[in-house]
């Protein structure tokens, strides 16, 4: 009896352990279809590029030469990330086929961005937030080339702020002489200048006076647009244009990060330089904001000098009697015209 009880206990704990160990090899089991992708072949290679971009640099446009488009895009995104983009580098890499282009933060000037959009004349979204070196005479020469851009990125900091607020003036439209009451009725013939197709604005910090003024002067340009499935203001916003959004991410989906993660450690006891600080001068932020109070109240003492003027005009008229006929001649002869 001992015996049977024994061997009768013996099959129960194998059969405990043979489930146990199913039960715990079973979730171990894995497909080959859930392995991790690798990356492509022109994935490693821009990765290798990119590590070494300063090694490249000087021979750059014979390494590139045969390119196609989306690599030099790629290596432009890579560029900007290890904070190497300048005029030259933008300027060898650029493509007319281009239709985005992300220069935030970089070095890249008024020059660099006039001669890129001279070429890229098909681009529909940029970013030229946090450039400290662009300023308004680069915007103008962006909007002027670039007739299908819907897409502009800028601010972030306190020049690139600077440079926005001046550049209001130039994204309000001027009209020609229409009898259309509102100037979204227009035909795009009627606007003599402008950015007429920008219809998207991403500006970080934006302060309340160029809120109002682009939605009063420029009704079609959104500013900020949040992420909605009913979209903003009943428009679809594109991908591009949310804020949240980095403008080349897309571009660098399938290149490690560690690509620009390379860092050059500065030899100790190094004194950093002034371009290195991370905030203007307190003399420099006094001036820009007096030049910027400046521009801001510019329309209202033109505005107020007319009022002068049509005032002086007036006290004129009532109080000289050569006013008062040279007025009733001027009168006389326009009726005279008009019975004619």
């Amino acid at each position: 009896m001992e015996k049977g009880k024994s061997t009768a206990s013996i099959t129960s704990s194998l059969k405990r352990l043979h489930l146990n160990s199913v039960s715990i090899t079973l979730p171990s089991y894995r497909s080959p279809l859930e392995k991790v992708k690798p990356r492509s072949l022109v994935s490693l290679c821009l990765r290798v590029l990119g590590q070494h971009f300063e090694d490249i640099i000087d021979d750059l446009s014979e390494i590139v030469a045969t390119f196609p488009p989306d690599i030099k895009m790629a290596l432009t995104a890579i560029a900007r990330r290890r904070k190497l983009l300048n005029d030259d580098i933008l300027i060898t890499l650029a493509e007319n086929s281009w239709d985005i282009l992300d220069i935030s933060g970089s070095d890249v000037t008024d020059f660099g961005l006039g001669k890129v959009a001279d070429m890229c004349q098909h681009l529909r979204a940029i970013d030229i937030s946090r450039c400290g070196k662009i300023t308004a005479l680069g915007v103008s020469e962006l909007l002027s080339h670039c007739p299908s851009l819907e897409i502009l990125r800028w601010g972030g900091c306190i020049r690139s702020d600077f440079t926005a607020r001046s550049c209001l003036s130039i994204l309000k439209p001027k009209l020609n002489a229409v009898e259309e009451e509102s100037w979204e009725e227009l035909d795009s013939m009627d606007i003599v200048n402008g950015a007429h197709s920008l219809r998207w604005l991403v500006w970080p910090k934006i302060d309340d006076y160029s809120m109002e003024s682009l939605a009063t002067e420029c009704p079609r340009i959104l500013v900020n647009p949040k992420p909605s499935p009913f979209g903003f203001r009943g428009v679809l916003v594109p991908h591009e244009a949310l804020p949240d959004v980095v403008l080349d991410d897309t571009i660098v989906k399938d290149i490690d990060p560690k690509t620009w993660e390379v860092r050059v450690l500065a030899p100790r006891g190094a004194i950093p330089s002034i371009s290195d600080a991370p905030e203007l001068p307190m003399a420099e932020r006094f001036r820009l904001a007096f030049v910027e109070r400046d521009a801001r109240l510019a329309p209202k003492r033109a505005k107020n000098a007319r009022q002068h003027r049509r005032r002086a005009e007036r006290e004129w008229v009532m109080t000289s009697t050569d006013a008062k006929s040279i007025a009733l001649a001027s009168q006389a002869a326009k009726l005279l015209n008009n019975r004619s």
